[in-house]
């Protein structure tokens, strides 16, 4: 059975939640690819379940947009297009900018000191080439950023991409070849932060964003 399909039984939560969860986590995380037929049948029979709660959780990853309904096939793992990556990331850009700028202002030394070792880590990941670890450095890299910006509303507008946001990294960081353009910027922003430079901290991330874009967008159309 694939290991991102085992469920935990022994959780308090309802099945159908956990069957849910267990589904869009991996979609979100890439073990289930754009365009993968998902088989009721054979996922009940990975997960050790029923396909009542299989069936109810790909009509509400269908409601999230994860997943389409195609007539008389079923349904499918929803691709990337570039349009929805060049309108979810200039919304990213916008929020990330004001994130960083509000970030530079607030930030302690310790903040900084945060940011500073994940992209040590970042870097460490790179030269092994693994994937999974670039991929939660980079995501921790923004979060604590986010944090530093001190700004709650903000703070729950960004998290309402984060699915999103996460299918698009897996997507690039599976495919990219080089990180150091993304490297050098995580260490611009640093440094804008530090220094308490709002509108340096806000144009190195809107093009730090702006770059992502590009790259993400590029792969899908050679795809």
């Amino acid at each position: 059975m694939d290991n991102f399909l085992k469920i935990d039984m022994d959780t308090y939560k309802p099945l159908r939640e956990i069957v849910f969860t267990t589904m869009r986590e991996a979609i979100i995380n890439g073990d289930f690819k754009p365009g993968q037929r998902l088989m009721e049948v054979q996922l009940a029979d990975q997960m050790g379940v029923s396909r009542t709660p299989v069936r109810e959780a790909i009509r509400k990853l269908e409601l999230e947009g994860l997943v389409v309904m195609v007539p008389r096939k079923g349904a499918y793992v929803a691709g990337l297009s570039s349009e929805d990556v060049k309108e979810v990331l200039e919304i990213r850009a916008v929020l990330e900018g004001l994130a960083a700028s509000l970030a530079a202002r607030n930030a302690t030394e310790k903040d900084v000191e945060e940011l500073k070792d994940i992209v040590e880590k970042f870097k460490s990941a790179a030269n092994e080439q693994d994937v999974v670890k670039l991929i939660n450095f980079d995501s921790d890299f923004h979060d604590v950023m986010y944090r530093t910006s001190k700004n709650k509303k903000l703070i729950q507008l960004i998290s309402s991409l984060r699915e999103q946001v996460q299918r698009f990294r897996v997507a690039y960081f599976t495919k990219i070849k080089s990180t150091q353009q993304l490297i050098e910027e995580h260490n611009q922003l640093v440094d804008a932060i530090a220094g308490k430079d709002s509108e340096r901290a806000r144009a190195v991330a809107e093009t730090h964003i702006a770059t992502t874009e590009k790259l993400i967008t590029s792969i899908e159309e050679k795809k």
